[in-house]
């Protein structure tokens, strides 16, 4: 797997390369989590969002489909107690419906075959009253092609499935028949912009 190799460089893209893009997302996440939430974290990945989440939640149950990706977040947030690992699809979420007060889900929409079909799923294990957290990076130039980093991490088996500008996020979000969809944009060398959504 794709992830699985990468996962020992991967904190360069996070905390080099993409530095400022990250430092923005990690306050705006941080600032959507409460001291009585139950979290779901998908695709967490080395634990970027993780080790921010964790000290603000009751508990942050974080998954990625990659055991390497997630044998570091484990490494990374091993000081806090209130922190789960688990291997687990996105597609296929093993949770009674409404488990969680937050889920979150990071940049990982642009990498799926069907991201429609995750997102019925990350909203079945969301509490009534609870909140979706969808940062996606805005991998795609003006000019309607990818931008080259994206193209050069695609071309090294990142297999990107979608490609979003600002515009193109809101309307996935809208043609979904979310209508009350919040977007903020962390602003840097790959832009990432933070959906958020309220479970009805």
């Amino acid at each position: 797997m794709f992830w699985d190799r990468v996962a020992f460089v991967y904190d360069v893209f996070v905390e080099v390369i993409n530095r400022k893009t990250h430092n923005a997302l990690k306050k705006i996440v941080a600032d959507l989590i409460g001291p009585g939430d139950e979290v779901l974290e998908c695709a967490c990945g080395t634990g970027m969002l993780t080790e921010v989440i964790a000290p603000k939640c009751a508990h942050i149950t974080a998954t990625d489909l990659s055991g390497k990706m997630l044998k570091r977040a484990e490494k990374k947030c091993r000081q806090y107690t209130n922190v789960s690992f688990a291997k687990a699809d996105i597609d296929q979420l093993a949770f009674v419906d409404g488990s969680f007060d937050k889920v979150i889900a990071a940049n990982v929409i642009h990498l799926l075959d069907d991201p429609l079909h995750a997102l019925k799923e990350l909203e079945r294990v969301c509490r009534p009253g609870g909140m979706l957290i969808i940062p996606t990076y805005m991998n795609k130039e003006k000019g309607q092609r990818p931008d080259a980093f994206s193209e050069t991490v695609g071309k090294a088996g990142a297999d990107f499935k979608h490609d979003f500008t600002f515009a193109e996020y809101e309307d996935f979000f809208r043609e979904a028949g979310y209508s009350d969809v919040k977007i903020r944009l962390a602003e840097g060398r790959i832009p990432c912009a933070v959906a958020v959504i309220r479970k009805q």
